[in-house]
């Protein structure tokens, strides 16, 4: 969500060392939890999983008013998300 924020709002951008910190802590986490590497990666390239998760995404987006038509609702958003740092806010940073 934080990426498509990203994409569409041109004020916003990504805190990207952040965002790759927290792939690692996941991918930590799933092989803690005894996923090997193999198995994580055929499940963040899945097309299917992909498509899951952008419906997921795009529903929570459109619940909190973003209009894929319309890019400020985007900035909107992001700004809001940013200001109450969410774990999406946190992943984003106002230019």
């Amino acid at each position: 969500i934080a990426d498509e924020v990203r994409d569409q709002c041109g004020s916003i951008g990504a805190r990207v060392l952040k965002a790759l910190g927290l792939l690692r802590k996941i991918k930590a986490r799933a092989n803690a939890l005894g996923y090997s590497d193999a198995e994580i990666r055929a499940y963040i390239e899945s097309d299917t999983e992909k498509a899951r998760m952008r419906k997921k995404g795009e529903a929570f987006l459109v619940q909190n008013g973003v209009k894929k038509s319309d890019p400020e609702t985007f900035c909107a958003f992001g700004r809001a998300e940013i200001a109450k740092n969410s774990a999406i806010g946190a992943l984003l940073k106002a230019r």
